[in-house]
């Protein structure tokens, strides 16, 4: 007798590769993906073949995500756009100009930064990403973040927020600095909303500001305490 059964691509690829730690995702403890010699490439190349969820039938090229696994800051927003999906890198569209400029001036240099997306693929004509291709794309993010170990990640829109956070609105939110599972957390808006409604500029400028000073203090507050250390031992 001849038997078939289906098994769900996702459940199957994290069950090959992943040891376990938990992490809280959406108000949701989940496995966070850990994988013995792990790399920003290795990720890269699966995320440039992924065959995980239906956007892998209408993307022209994935977006991985750009920068250092040194990164201090993590930008994550929803997903690629038109000119993100023809270059297969993350903000190189209008939006990109924007978030490059509002950097600029708070003085993070673009070496400081890792830009991804929650998902990979762009949706068709920018839509919001449905939730199964969030799932998709979530073991992706979840390494980057586990390498990188950034100081802090500076989530970028409504979906970045409910989709990492299970947050609900990122108007309501912005500028506040969220810290869960000993990560660090700055809310802002997508700097997208920007293109549309030019009071928002101003007010992502600002909050790259606020993010700037946010890192700063981190770093000072880290190297008084290797000094106390220091210190003590000596």
């Amino acid at each position: 007798m001849r038997m078939s059964f289906r098994v769900n691509p996702v459940c199957l690829w994290v069950n090959i590769y992943f040891c376990k730690t938990v992490v809280t995702i959406e108000g949701h403890k989940v496995t966070r993906n850990v994988i013995q010699n792990d790399s920003l490439e290795r990720i890269a190349s699966e995320v440039i073949g992924c065959p995980l969820c239906k956007l892998s039938r209408t993307r022209k090229n994935a977006v991985p995500g750009q920068g250092q696994v040194s990164a201090k800051i993590m930008f994550i927003g929803e997903a690629p756009g038109k000119n993100e999906d023809l270059k297969g890198k993350p903000f190189v569209g209008a939006a990109g100009r924007i978030l490059d400029q509002a950097m600029e001036k708070a003085g993070i240099d673009r070496s400081m930064v890792f830009i991804t997306n929650v998902v990979k693929c762009r949706p068709p004509s920018n839509r919001i990403p449905d939730e199964d291709e969030r799932i998709a794309c979530r073991p992706y993010l979840q390494r980057q973040i586990s390498l990188i170990s950034p100081k802090i990640i500076c989530i970028l829109g409504n979906t970045a927020y409910s989709s990492i956070l299970g947050g609900k609105s990122i108007t309501a939110s912005r500028g506040k600095i969220v810290k869960k599972d000993s990560q660090r957390y700055f809310l802002t808006v997508h700097p997208a909303a920007a293109i549309y409604n030019r009071g928002l500029r101003s007010v992502f400028e600002k909050d790259l500001f606020k993010l700037s000073d946010e890192i700063k203090r981190i770093e000072n507050a880290q190297q008084g305490d290797s000094l106390l250390s220091y210190t003590k031992k000596s």
